[in-house]
C-alpha cells in the first residue's frame, strides 16, 4: 500500500515551487477511505511566507471533506528520509492519530516507517482541549 502513495508524493514533488532553495518537497496522504490528497512546497520571495508540502497536502484534504488520516508519504528530491519539519508535525498531529504511519522516502520508495507518535512523541493536540 505504501508504494503507491510514494508515487502519489513523488508525482507532487514534480509540481513543486521551490526556486530560492532548489529543495523540492512532495507529500501525500491516504484516508481510511483510500482517498489520497498531494502537495508540494510553494515558495514565495518573502520567506517564511510559503507553504510546506504537507501544509499543501492537508488543505486539499479539508476541502475534500477530511476523513481518518491513516498514512503519509513524504519525498525531498535533495534528501534522503526528508521528515516533516517541527511545524508539519504539529499540523498533521491535528488530523492523525500516534499510530499513523509515516513514510521517510528516499529516491526508490519507502526508506523507512515510523508512526507520527515517533515523530512527535508530546504534540500538541486539540483533544486535549475539550
Amino acid at each position: 500500500m505504501s508504494h503507491d502513495l510514494f508515487e502519489a508524493a513523488r508525482a507532487a514533488m514534480a509540481k513543486a515551487y521551490a526556486p530560492y532553495s532548489k529543495f523540492p518537497v512532495g507529500a501525500a496522504l491516504r484516508t481510511e477511505d483510500g482517498r489520497v490528497f498531494t502537495g508540494a512546497n510553494i515558495e514565495v520571495a518573502s520567506y517564511p511566507e510559503g507553504w510546506c508540502a504537507e501544509t499543501t497536502a492537508l488543505g486539499h484534504y479539508i476541502m475534500g471533506g477530511g476523513g481518518k488520516i491513516v498514512e503519509i508519504a513524504v519525498l525531498a528530491e535533495r534528501m534522503a528520509k526528508c521528515s516533516p519539519c517541527g511545524g508539519c508535525r504539529q499540523r498533521l498531529a491535528e488530523f492523525c492519530r500516534p499510530e499513523t504511519k509515516l513514510y521517510l522516502c528516499d529516491n526508490t520508495g519507502v526508506a523507512e516507517t515510523v508512526t507520527m507518535g515517533d515523530m512527535l512523541p508530546y504534540g500538541f493536540r486539540g483533544d486535549i482541549l475539550k
